[in-house]
Order: structure tokens, then C-alpha cells, then sequence
């Protein structure tokens, strides 16, 4: 009597997510915030608003067009606006970069348990594929030690 012998499919628990919505966490109105800054900041848009201030504010205190001269040649204050602006983006785009930094380890764990699932979940298929092959080898030895039988009794006939 031949067993049927078939590979039972296991259910492994669950272990990927979507990091993109991590379990409804909401991010607060600071940390967006300094998201958009560090978006704006970081973009050519921004180099080409700064610059086009930069040579405003240096044409109108140069050339003293339309009679303004509020900031003469050494641009004092324009460094002091300067220095405020770095003083204050330099930190907000930093908690970005650690709220980027965050969610790339989390990806991170992620990727790693879901490669030590699939480990697993391939040891396993191994593990049937060797006992497969076993069963695979104790049928054959069957089937050949059936047809040895088989020819001995026709050549005794």
C-alpha cells in the first residue's frame, strides 16, 4: 500500500509592513514642518529664490537705486540674516535628517526579518525536498526490486 506523502503548506506569521504607514503613527505638526523646510531647503528652487535676494539686496545697496541705501558696502546686516538663517535651518533640516534617519533603520528591521522568515520558510522546503527525495528513493528501490521479481518468475515459466 503506497502512502500519499505531499508537502503541507505552513503559515508562517506575518512579519513585513507597509513603513510608509507605520501602524497609524501621525507625525506631529513640528516634525512636517521641519519636513517641508528640509524639502524646500534642500531644492533649486530655494538656490535660486537665495540668490536672486542675495544680488537684489546688493544692487539696491551698491547702486543705491530708487534712493535706498539701508545696508552699505560690508553688507552687516545681510551677514547678520544670514547667520539667523543658518542658525535656525541648520537644526530643522538635522531633525529631519534623524526623522529620515529613523524610518531608514526601521526599513532596515524590517528587511531583516522578513529575510529571516524567508530563511526559515526555505530550510523547511529543504527539509521536505530531502525527505521527498527519500520517499522518491525508497520507490524506486521498490519498483526495481518489483521488476526483478517480475522477470525472475517469468524466466522460471
Amino acid at each position: 500500500m503506497m502512502k500519499k506523502f505531499y508537502l503541507k503548506r505552513t503559515s508562517l506569521p506575518e512579519t513585513t509592513q507597509n513603513n510608509t504607514q507605520r501602524n497609524g503613527e501621525t507625525t506631529t505638526v513640528g516634525e512636517r514642518v521641519a519636513d517641508a523646510i528640509a524639502k524646500f531647503g534642500g531644492s533649486w528652487g530655494f538656490i535660486g529664490i537665495f540668490l536672486a535676494v542675495l544680488v537684489i539686496w546688493m544692487a539696491l545697496n551698491v547702486t543705491h537705486l530708487f534712493g535706498v541705501k539701508f545696508d552699505p558696502y560690508p553688507f552687516i546686516l545681510l551677514n547678520l540674516f544670514l547667520s539667523c538663517l543658518a542658525a535656525i535651518q541648520a537644526p530643522i533640516i538635522m531633525m529631519s535628517q534623524n526623522r529620515a534617519a529613523k524610518r531608514d533603520h526601521e526599513a532596515a528591521q524590517n528587511d531583516y526579518q522578513t529575510n529571516l522568515q524567508a530563511e526559515r520558510r526555505i530550510k523547511k522546503l529543504e527539509k521536505k525536498l530531502e525527505q521527498q527525495n527519500k520517499k522518491i528513493d525508497q520507490l524506486l528501490a521498490l519498483i526495481e526490486a518489483q521488476a526483478k521479481s517480475d522477470q525472475f518468475t517469468n524466466d522460471r515459466q
